[in-house]
């Protein structure tokens, strides 16, 4: 595998993040099953819970997690919250050059 990623292999790590800590137990499972993948996690806990807040909020703090995390060379996202999927992802899906899951 050339460092290079000329041999087709993206070597741009997975961005993974939460409202908190609870979405590292989906960090580990990836790097479990995708052992070869690098992750960056961002844990929100500054802004936790995110359940009370209504979607509008919820869905900017999306966006803005995301764009942290595409500043960081991301290949793409995986969103680990309940909340935040409802809230944000099919904008995210809409608006980043990269793909985001719930």
């Amino acid at each position: 595998m050339r460092a290079d990623g000329l041999d087709g292999y993206d070597n741009r790590p997975i961005g993974v993040f939460d409202s908190g800590y609870g979405g590292l137990t989906v960090a580990r499972a990836l790097q479990k099953r995708l052992p070869e993948e690098s992750l960056v996690y961002f844990g929100d806990s500054a802004r936790c819970p995110y359940g009370p807040r209504d979607q509008a909020e919820v869905d900017r703090f999306v966006q803005q997690i995301c764009t942290w995390l595409l500043g960081h060379d991301v290949k793409m996202i995986v969103i680990a919250c309940n909340t935040a999927t409802a809230a944000g992802l099919a904008h995210a899906q809409r608006v980043f050059p990269v793909p985001v899951v719930g």
